[in-house]
């Protein structure tokens, strides 16, 4: 079984970089991982919405649709949404993380470990529930 995660950029380097970061495992006693890179908004919430996914990254600095107010939309509106991880692009981004209800921040740019850390941890816990 394979833990599937989203990949939210119009960025097709920024999604790169996710999934270098990322690699095939985040964790040894996690499962492998299966990645599935989005670019577009309306593709995040339809996506989210199957119930199929363990774990969203959003990139807050997309265009049009940012992942900090996308990160908000599917915390409200996407039934048992999965944990998702929001990269912010400044320090500063912190408290919109907070208001956008996003169970970890990874800012950018990426660093590897951190962001693979972050989300072992939150995976950790959807393979426990």
């Amino acid at each position: 079984m394979a833990l599937k995660v989203l990949v939210y950029s119009d960025d097709a380097s920024v999604r790169g970089q996710i999934l270098t970061a990322l690699g095939t495992r985040v964790a040894p006693e996690l499962p492998r991982l299966e990645c599935t890179e989005v670019a577009t908004h309306p593709v995040v919430l339809r996506s989210l919405e199957t119930g199929e996914f363990d774990l969203a990254i959003l990139d807050g600095e997309a265009h049009p649709a940012g992942g900090l107010g996308v990160c908000r939309q599917v915390k409200d509106e996407v039934y048992n949404a999965p944990p998702v991880i929001v990269l912010t692009g400044r320090p500063a981004d912190a408290w919109l993380a907070t208001w956008s209800r996003a169970d970890g921040v990874v800012p950018q740019p990426i660093d590897p470990v951190v962001l693979a850390e972050t989300a072992a941890t939150l995976l950790r816990s959807r393979v426990a529930s």
